[in-house]
């Protein structure tokens, strides 16, 4: 197997990697943001809805990180196809 072969697997698992984190990282988001969703219609300790929202927040920006990572990626098969 020659060196661009080795690279080009690499990055295509790693790309793998990073896309089923992405589609966990995505569902953990949704699922914070629907618990919170459903205690704005009853009492609830203030603190407790601010915990979900921050990491709600939290997962959104290490899914916008990821989503970088997997542009870079792509681009960088493009460039060993």
């Amino acid at each position: 197997m020659g060196a661009d072969s080795t690279t080009t697997a690499a990055l295509r698992d790693e790309l793998r990697v990073v896309e089923e984190e992405l589609t966990q990282l995505r569902q953990t988001a949704t699922e914070l943001r629907r618990r919170v969703g459903e205690r704005a219609d009853r009492p609830t300790d203030s603190a407790e809805i601010a915990t979900l929202i921050t990491e709600a927040e939290e997962q959104e920006a290490f899914i916008e990180v990821l989503e970088r990572r997997r542009e870079d990626l792509l681009r960088r098969l493009g460039e060993h196809r």
